[in-house]
């Protein structure tokens, strides 16, 4: 039975580290299409960066807890 409980949690573990790299690849497409337009539509990439602040916020808070879960799952067994 722990054996069984192992690799669920080293499932666990490995599906919230799959997340966390998708995670961090959609932040950084993100932020690169968003410089991209701007650039393309002549913003100031400071102007274009300040309305996808609070998505990324989001991401980074996310990104945290997720990374948090990774750490405990990591440290319990």
């Amino acid at each position: 039975m722990l054996e069984n409980e192992n690799s669920q949690s080293e499932n666990t573990a490995e599906e919230i580290a799959e997340v966390i790299q998708e995670f961090e690849q959609y932040r950084e497409r993100l932020m690169t299409e968003t410089i991209a337009a701007a650039q393309k539509a002549k913003l100031p990439q400071k102007t274009a960066m300040a309305k996808i602040e609070p998505e990324l916020q989001q991401i980074d808070a996310s990104l945290e807890n997720l990374r948090a879960q990774l750490a405990a799952l990591l440290t319990s067994n």
